[in-house]
């Protein structure tokens, strides 16, 4: 992935990683002790009664009050089971203690003043914790109760921060009388329960894979029968090494050798296309949040002072003199054949229509996501800078549907660098993680019925 402009307040470098099929721009620094599991309240745990500061009363010695002999034993493990739950409670606090900390020192425990923005440290933190729960997730299979608690505990204790991002509405009681009122600000109330339905949908996706008929070998190893129930899968290894995009990080998926049962097909399919909606929903939203977003002034500096420099003579042309624009026929034109192309693509393309909605004076505020796809819909009425830009918005939306495993352009990280929003990188995090979620579901099932198919056309 290409890394965000360098910043010395807001040092958001690239990590890669062949143990995770979705590369991100933020660092993985995550401790392996969570700060931010089960609720804690603080005012109960100052509150409980204290052994030391109880009151003794005279009826309480007497006779009838003591207790048999034969119960010191029960009396001593109750002791130990509070002493142990105290502990857990004292190390609960010092936990959350040390997270409230990282968060307003914003990552820089120098306390020096140098380090990122609450904004950027909320979106490194959701992001190194999905890859803390999903890095090493690299097969259909369910979660284990562990990460799946974990990733639970976390995010809704990042997701409560959005309870507290409200909007003022004045509401007009009649008689010349007004009133304000808050409510949680409109691009949450709209787009965070949708995302805690598609992460809720994931983990349904991926808990139905349990009763398999196909299993999954690690590349390179001697055996090919491992959890395979015996079935024969010497012939696999060679149908999908000749893959073109193989990683060779992912274990190796391996069916029966008469393929996968009709149901098994339909079954899988089923999710595949349900784990694709989920994609679609999510890039959906993350692209929302992203238009939604300032645009820095340090990336508008390096912009030329023509759309036509960024894109080139060739794309220009298309772009200008065709009556009716079609982007796909200019992708066929390109032909791009890697991922890396259509990138350095994608950053020509946003660069050009940034400096052609700055001559529209179409950057004075963000556009909503709304006037984005009408924009994309038409040609935005007869200036020639609307027009060039709604078609080179059309341009960049069809070629990150041809390839959905995209990086993020240098535009959008530089926008997540320099966010300052805590509601949008909430949004921006939670939505950019679910699309690649879902993206990985979608590869690895597409991997199952490649192997299956090709199994089957052999027997053909």
């Amino acid at each position: 992935m290409e890394s965000s402009p360098s910043s010395d307040q807001n040092d958001v470098s690239a990590s890669e990683t062949p143990t995770s099929s979705v590369s991100s721009p933020y660092r993985r620094t995550y401790s392996d002790i969570s700060g931010l599991s089960h609720r804690f309240d603080v005012q109960s745990f100052y509150n409980r009664p204290s052994n030391t500061n109880a009151v003794v009363h005279e009826e309480d010695l007497s006779e009838d009050a003591v207790e048999p002999k034969d119960n010191v034993d029960g009396d001593g493990e109750d002791h130990d089971r509070d002493s142990d739950i105290d502990s857990a409670e004292d190390a609960e606090l010092e936990m959350m203690r040390e997270r409230f900390a990282k968060l307003l020192l914003g990552e820089d425990m120098s306390g020096s003043g140098k380090g990122v923005c609450t904004a950027v440290t909320v979106s490194n933190s959701i992001t190194n914790l999905y890859a803390t729960v999903f890095g090493q997730s690299l097969r259909l299979q369910p979660l284990s109760t562990e990460k799946k608690d974990l990733w639970k505990r976390e995010m809704n204790c990042f997701m409560s921060i959005c309870d507290y991002i409200v909007e003022v509405i004045p509401r007009s009681l009649g008689n010349n009388v007004e009133i304000t009122e808050t409510k949680l600000r409109s691009d949450i109330l709209m787009n965070l329960p949708a995302l805690r339905k598609l992460d809720n949908m994931l983990m349904d996706i991926l808990d139905g894979f349990t009763e398999n008929e196909f299993w999954y070998v690690e590349r390179g190893s001697s055996s090919m029968n491992s959890n395979n129930g015996g079935r024969d899968s010497g012939s696999f290894r060679k149908v999908v090494v000749q893959r073109k995009d193989e990683k060779w990080w992912l274990p190796v998926p391996c069916v029966p050798a008469e393929g996968l049962s009709e149901n098994e097909r339909k079954n899988l399919r089923h999710k595949r296309d349900c784990a694709n909606q989920i994609h679609k929903a999510a890039l959906a939203i993350n692209d929302s949040t992203l238009n939604d977003m300032d645009i820095p002034d340090s990336y508008l500096t390096t912009l030329p002072k023509s759309g036509k420099a960024s894109v080139g003579d060739v794309i220009y042309k298309q772009l200008c003199t065709a009556e009716k624009f079609y982007p796909d026929q200019l992708l066929d034109i390109l032909k791009i054949s890697s991922e890396h192309e259509a990138l350095e693509l994608a950053d020509k393309v946003e660069a050009s229509l940034v400096t052609w909605r700055r001559k529209t004076g179409g950057l004075a505020h963000s556009k909503s996501s709304w006037d984005m796809m009408k924009d994309m819909g038409g040609d935005a009425g007869n200036d020639k800078n609307h027009i060039l830009a709604a078609r080179a918005r059309s341009l960049l939306f069809c070629l990150k549907q041809r390839f959905p495993e995209l990086s993020q352009t240098s535009l959008d990280i530089c926008k997540i660098q320099y966010n300052r929003d805590v509601g949008k990188a909430v949004l921006e995090s939670y939505s950019r993680v679910l699309e690649g979620l879902a993206y990985n579901v979608v590869s690895w099932i597409d991997d199952v019925l490649y192997v299956d198919r090709t199994v089957r056309n052999r027997d053909d």
